[in-house]
């Protein structure tokens, strides 16, 4: 019978979270736990809280929930950014054995275990996933309107360079062939010694054995001339990135607090698909932000026609406590918001249709993440591909034909 300790990890939110989620799971299985399984009971369990949204809020205080009624024995951590803007309400939770602000999170742990002699907090692998995503930064001194980060995380604080390139190589070594670098805001990373982001993904892509290199989410005026020569003319780098929008009107961007125009976002899609044309892109569109008239919306709309993502991810507006837009008046009818999300969604998915179209009959190497009955991956690109052959194993790096377009993405079979 097995008699060691076990864990649970729930993460809720960013990428940065799921890096740091995973460095607690890594930790706890150096020092000897084991990951429970569904029906086993769990000694510890560690809930990395999100509060970007009023969603993510209530999504974290049902899990804490779920996790003690499923558990009863356990003792339950909670940590992220909840913990920051509600820690009040978190305290006064009985299910809730131990509360870890986030600037004590790499410690998180040591204040469970103090008798024991603590690992380095990095990752060695990433859990059920082929792309391991590595945070290079935290923080974030933006303070946009409507965002709280910059209150729960603090400021924007970035890695070594050595550091970091220690753990994508560890990484690499344990089979990883797709790297995302990560962070809060991952534009303003300097490391010690002035090493700027695009020193660092020269330098990332130089590690022999990676097969893929990603960004995470970054906004346009961060995208200047060095950091897009390095993404273009690498030599692993993928030709898909993450570039923010949220809003296609000036007037809302100003309100919002964003550094950038909706003419400085089209340029820098622009540099980067007239240097490859089959560069894509995926982002983020906030609706129903407080004021946002119906031509405001049209602009976002007319940026989705022109630039065609691969991905949209939609957040309908959501007040939080401490933010400036939270006080803006204007604030935009329900119904109003609902519509609007509801043609986003539509035409995120018909523009994501289009641009795979014309991808029928080329042959692309895939990366598979699901191997099921039905597999399905992505190109380098970021073009969702669903495959039917048999013996594909998740991490396989295959070529492909892609021989049809479908709602759901590209059929492919291998070549």
């Amino acid at each position: 019978m097995d008699q060691k300790k076990k864990f649970k990890v729930v993460t809720l939110g960013c990428r940065t979270n799921q890096y740091e989620s995973q460095a607690y799971q890594d930790q706890l299985l150096t020092l000897g736990y084991s990951e429970a399984k569904e029906a086993e009971r769990v000694d510890l369990c560690v809930v990395n809280t999100c509060t970007v949204t009023e969603s993510a809020d209530s999504s974290s205080r049902y899990q804490i929930r779920h996790l003690h009624r499923k558990y009863p024995g356990a003792k339950i951590v909670v940590t992220g950014c909840l913990v920051e803007s509600a820690k009040e309400a978190l305290e006064s939770m009985d299910e809730i054995d131990c509360i870890v602000p986030n600037k004590d999170k790499e410690n998180l742990l040591s204040h469970v275990l103090p008798e024991q002699e603590m690992p380095e907090f990095k990752i060695c692998q990433f859990e059920a996933r082929t792309r391991a995503f590595v945070k290079v930064q935290d923080g974030c001194n933006s303070f946009c309107t409507y965002c709280i980060i910059p209150y729960v995380r603090g400021r924007s604080r970035s890695r070594g360079l050595m550091e970091i390139l220690q753990e994508v190589k560890g990484l690499v070594a344990n089979g990883y062939k797709e790297i995302v670098l990560t962070g809060i805001n991952i534009g303003d990373f300097v490391s010690p010694g002035k090493v700027r982001l695009a020193d660092l993904v020269r330098q990332v892509d130089a590690i022999e054995g990676i097969q893929r290199l990603r960004i995470s989410s970054i906004d346009p005026d961060e995208i200047d001339e060095d950091l897009a020569d390095a993404v273009l003319h690498s030599k692993h780098t993928c030709a898909s990135m993450h570039v923010v929008l949220q809003s296609g009107s000036n007037t809302i961007l100003k309100r919002m607090n964003r550094k950038y125009t909706r003419e400085i976002f089209l340029e820098t899609v622009d540099r980067l698909r007239n240097a490859n044309p089959d560069f894509t892109f995926t982002t983020d569109v906030i609706v129903g932000f407080p004021g946002e008239s119906g031509l405001d919306f049209q602009d976002t709309l007319a940026i989705m026609d022109y630039v065609r993502f691969a991905k949209v991810h939609m957040f309908p507006y959501s007040p939080r406590p401490r933010t400036r837009a939270a006080l803006y008046p204007n604030r935009i009818d329900p119904a109003v918001v609902n519509i609007r999300k509801q043609q986003v969604l539509r035409l995120a998915e018909e523009h994501a249709y289009f641009l795979r179209e014309k991808y029928v009959g080329c042959t692309l190497p895939v990366l598979i993440e699901k191997a099921e009955e039905v597999s399905s991956g992505h190109t380098e690109n970021f073009l969702q591909v669903i495959s039917q052959e048999k013996g594909l194993k998740s991490n396989d790096l295959v070529e492909m034909q892609l021989y049809e377009n479908t709602p759901e993405g590209l059929l492919g079979r291998i070549v």
